[in-house]
């Protein structure tokens, strides 16, 4: 028998040709999908802020930090809260009282909280935030408040400590200034008259309840009316009051120039800067993944870091630490921090959006004797 030899074949050099020419595009398409990746424009995020100090913490604490996790190009906004204004961002920093009028108006989207994460410490969102900061269009991100300031050493040796003391003329003897408005001051009054809390709009629901507040607060004598941020601490300075309300932002302010008044939190009453997306903005989506994270605990504590603004999670406060300027600590200056919050009032907007009309007469009757 004749044995033929197994015949050798050999793949055909246009198959390997075909094999490099194919893994060269194939590299060339990763290529290009890398450089496209790397140079095409990054979306665009416009969050609208106030401007100083405020837009510039929330610019270092959250849209930077944002931009850089997410690859999106965050662009700042100014504006100064007024509703005609909300096309100047997708995600706009509302004060709380314009917040409730454009929610209830239709102009924001509807948010739902109930996703947000938890804090650093592994608190639930709806118990890491302080009350009010939770809102059908909003989610807050700073605590702000009015408390109680006073002369040190005008007393002698005495120091006031509580709301109580405010009003109490006799064992703290002098003028006290107020801010000009039934807002915060009726409120107050009624808490210092012995009114819970949970009953002090339903007490200034009624006409005798605000009777109540105004004979409370003219109980205080002669008063000092301010209008403007500063002027509480320079009416104390200059020895013209001797007690007065006073935004908590300005005791930071005095703090700089070292003329800290001394300070009484208690019942201090609070407001909110908040976020929200305007409604039909077209990036709702990301915008909301925006707000989900600088109204994180680590972001709320960075911007506690720059401004006196009380972060509105109670998680955050662990994460505050000084001024990165300054090297001030700013734990005292917080109206969330726990040594201030302890009886701490949330002004309701709502309420006063449903009653600011009827209460204005009544006050502006009251404020021409007083």
């Amino acid at each position: 028998m004749v044995h033929f030899p197994k015949p050798h074949f050999r793949r055909p050099l246009f198959n390997k040709r075909r094999t490099i020419i194919v893994t060269l595009a194939m590299l060339a398409l990763a290529g290009a999908l890398v450089v496209f990746l790397i140079t095409r424009p990054l979306p665009v995020l416009t969050v609208a802020t106030w401007p100083g100090a405020y837009g510039r913490a929330q610019a270092t604490a959250m849209l930077r930090p944002y931009a850089a996790e997410n690859r999106v190009d965050v662009r700042l906004a100014l504006w100064d809260g007024e509703l005609k204004q909300l096309s100047n961002g997708d995600v706009l920093d509302f004060e709380l009282p314009r917040a409730v009028e454009a929610c209830r108006a239709g102009l924001l989207e509807t948010l739902g909280t109930s996703d947000l994460p938890a804090g650093a410490d592994g608190t639930p969102a709806a118990r890491d935030f302080v009350p009010g900061a939770l809102g059908p269009c909003w989610v807050g991100s700073a605590v702000y408040s009015q408390a109680i300031a006073f002369a040190p050493d005008a007393f002698a040796g005495k120091t006031p400590a509580s709301l109580r003391d405010f009003f109490d003329g006799a064992a703290f003897p002098g003028p006290r200034g107020l801010r000009d408005s039934a807002k915060y001051n009726l409120e107050m009054a009624l808490l210092a008259d012995g009114v819970k809390p949970d009953a002090v709009y339903r007490t200034l629901g009624t006409n005798t309840g605000v009777a109540r507040a105004l004979r409370k607060l003219a109980s205080l004598g002669p008063v000092v009316w301010w209008n403007a941020a500063g002027q509480p601490a320079n009416l104390l300075a200059s020895g013209v009051v001797k007690l007065s309300t006073i935004l908590n932002g300005d005791i930071f302010d005095a703090a700089q120039k070292r003329q800290a008044p001394g300070m009484i939190w208690d019942r201090q009453l609070y407001e909110l800067d908040v976020f929200a997306i305007p409604k039909g903005n077209a990036k709702r989506v990301q915008g909301i993944d925006f707000i989900r994270y600088a109204t994180g605990s680590a972001p709320l504590a960075a911007m506690a870091g720059w401004v006196p603004y009380g972060p509105a999670r109670r998680s955050s406060l662990a994460q505050v630490g000084k001024n990165p300027e300054l090297g001030m600590d700013m734990h005292g200056f917080l109206p969330t921090d726990p040594a201030n919050f302890r009886n701490a009032f949330a002004v309701d907007d709502g309420w006063w959006l449903d009653n600011a009309a009827r209460i204005a007469p009544l006050w502006k009757a009251w404020r021409t004797t007083h």
